[in-house]
């Protein structure tokens, strides 16, 4: 690996640095870059932007895509990988025919605000489904809204939450409740997993990149969606989501080896969700693509759902004022959980996704 304070550098503050960083590790490279600019702003008024970097041929037949900040404040560990790739030789090492397309910030919102959601409240990773027919159904979480979302963070109102949920738990056991509050949910907008009512600007931005780079027309297509959160600390888990004995699933089995895990069988740290990503890219790439999420582990899921209640509460209950101590307790929370900003961590973050990369460069090289 590069010195330690080279790799280091790759990491950022905030929303604003890390674009900055990666739009000067792409133009070092001559990369060619597109602009997606969000319709909101950030917490201190700044432009929130998708920023997209295409390096290689055109009309290379195989496509490299990565992801960061589909979780908005997860995009800290993303966008270094990014950035890592474009400034350690990553686009010399290209093979023949393949290039490279870096989707840095599509949840732009998210990430400056430090939030796992959009500026909907929406969590992306339930936004993908047919809007068209009726809304999923989880009749769980709607048990459970009032607990995971309490009216206070603190005194009888948390402790009375608390209570409900661990006798919910006790109940019908933890599989239950993770699909219960993770499995995605659009019933409840200031809620956990809500998936909205309609497709929103980020989806209908990855649609556009899609049609954009004319990703249909290419032979192979390897996506590497970047996210924290689950599993063991600082651990990079492959997770693919493509249906068993599928091209796909096969593809990334023989590209990332025995470590790859699917929720559909029960081998990952997460649940099968409803609305994934993954399935706009399978929808209109089909068998083209081959999409995983690379999970990196943080902190324990129990400290997860004190981080989110503190921001879906804060933000539950209006204007949001950035610099106060109140919101920068809550902040500085969410952001340490999805991004522990610890030398190890960072140094496992960008061996793992420096291997992942390379072995999805040499998969698509051998199709």
């Amino acid at each position: 690996m590069a010195h330690s304070s080279d790799m280091m550098a790759c990491f950022s503050e905030d929303y604003s640095q890390a674009r900055q960083r990666f739009l000067c590790a792409s133009k070092t490279v001559g990369a060619k870059v597109r602009a997606y600019a969000n319709p909101v702003r950030g917490p201190r008024g700044e432009e929130l932007v998708t920023d997209v970097a295409w390096i290689g041929p055109n009309d290379a037949q195989f496509v490299l895509a990565t992801i960061s900040a589909t979780h908005g404040v997860e995009g800290f560990c993303g966008s270094a990988a990014q950035t890592d790739w474009l400034a350690h030789g990553g686009a010399v090492r290209l093979p023949e025919g393949t290039a490279a397309l870096f989707i840095h910030a599509i949840n732009p919102y998210g990430f400056a605000w430090l939030r796992r959601v959009n500026e909907d409240g929406v969590d992306l990773n339930r936004n993908h489904i047919d809007f068209s027919q009726p809304l999923p159904a989880n009749p769980d979480y709607d048990e459970l809204a009032d607990a995971l979302v309490p009216r206070e963070i603190a005194g009888p109102v948390l402790e009375a939450a608390d209570r409900k949920l661990a006798a919910w738990r006790a109940k019908h056991g933890e599989q239950a409740y993770r699909l219960a509050r993770s499995g995605g949910q659009y019933s409840h907008p200031a809620g956990h997993c809500y998936g909205g009512i309609k497709p929103t600007w980020s989806r209908l931005t990855i649609e556009s990149i899609i049609a954009d780079y004319k990703l249909a027309l290419r032979d192979a297509v390897a996506v590497i969606d970047f996210h924290t959160g689950l599993g063991p600390f600082g651990y990079g888990e492959p997770i693919c989501g493509h249906a068993p004995d599928t091209l796909a699933s096969r593809r990334a089995r023989a590209w990332y080896g025995d470590s790859v895990t699917s929720p559909t069988v029960g081998t990952s740290s997460s649940i099968p969700l409803t609305g994934h990503g993954r399935d706009t890219w399978v929808r209109l790439l089909d068998e083209r693509v081959v999409f995983i999420t690379l999970e990196f582990g943080t902190y324990s899921q129990d400290r997860t759902l004190t981080a989110l209640r503190g921001d879906y509460w804060l933000h539950g209950r209006g204007t949001v004022h950035w610099n106060a101590a109140e919101t920068r307790c809550i902040k500085a929370n969410i952001r340490k959980h999805f991004f522990p900003d610890t030398k190890d961590w960072k140094e496992m973050v960008l061996f793992r996704s420096r291997q992942i990369l390379r072995q999805a460069e040499a998969g698509l090289a051998q199709i």
